[in-house]
């Protein structure tokens, strides 16, 4: 039987690409938290393409709603055999400028909507001693970023949530991976004309990703060739962050 593989926030960007990389071996439920029109543009390119797709809209940073989510994917895939945990958000602001609310608001929608995921395909995935969960970071929480404190402390208490789950269910087959992204062509990360050409140039291997480029990592973390690979960030910055 196809395994099945759930995207959370894959309605555009990199969540939409890794949807649609994912489908080649999986059949996907497309996550969308509102954007329900994108996402049905996300899974019939997937059907298009000759895969298997449906779209769940859920807050995933919501308990119940994630919880709901997983349980439709089971209901009609019968399983849930990678979690791709990417739905999140972005903001640059100044320290001072930051409110108590937007503060709780990134970390609960960067690092609740992971916990609350990985919570609710842990009976799913211990029941049968296989599973791949692949979080998304970036790679400003490895090394922090001006002027958005509260979304590299987020990123990097993904980055530490992966390694401690990696140890706690290696023992029951499940892997635990995360992709730190640096800068990617995504409406999450827009630039005018100067400033892309600043950052280009910062880049060692001179060009900004495309969410492909993301999805391709997220789709290897999913294969059975990352069988032994856990516990693992894996930077795909094209040097930016080495």
């Amino acid at each position: 039987m196809k395994k099945t593989a759930v995207v959370t926030g894959a309605s555009r960007g990199i969540g939409r690409a890794a949807a649609i990389a994912l489908a080649k071996d999986f059949n996907v439920v497309v996550n969308c938290r509102k954007n329900i029109d994108l996402a049905r543009k996300t899974a019939e390119e997937i059907i298009k393409n000759g895969g298997s797709a449906l779209v769940y809209r859920a807050d995933v940073s919501v308990f119940d709603e994630a919880h709901a989510l997983c349980k439709f994917a089971v209901k009609n895939f019968g399983g849930i055999d990678v979690l791709v945990n990417n739905a999140g958000i972005a903001q640059q602001k100044v320290f001072c400028d930051i409110t108590e609310d937007e503060f709780k608001n990134m970390m609960q929608t960067n690092v609740g909507s992971v916990f609350n995921m990985c919570k609710a395909v842990m009976g799913e995935m211990i029941g049968k001693k296989s599973g791949k969960i692949i979080n998304i970071s970036s790679v400003w929480g490895i090394c922090g970023a001006s002027c958005e404190v509260h979304y590299s402390a987020s990123k990097a208490a993904v980055i530490g949530f992966t390694k401690a789950l990696a140890q706690e269910l290696a023992p029951s087959g499940i892997n635990v991976n995360c992709v730190a992204p640096g800068v990617v062509d995504t409406d999450m990360c827009k630039f005018d004309g100067e400033t892309k050409k600043l950052v280009t140039e910062d880049i060692p291997l001179g060009k900004i990703a495309s969410p492909e480029k993301i999805a391709d990592t997220i789709a290897f973390l999913a294969s059975d060739k990352a069988d032994y690979i856990t516990g693992e960030v894996v930077n795909v910055s094209g040097g930016f962050v080495v």
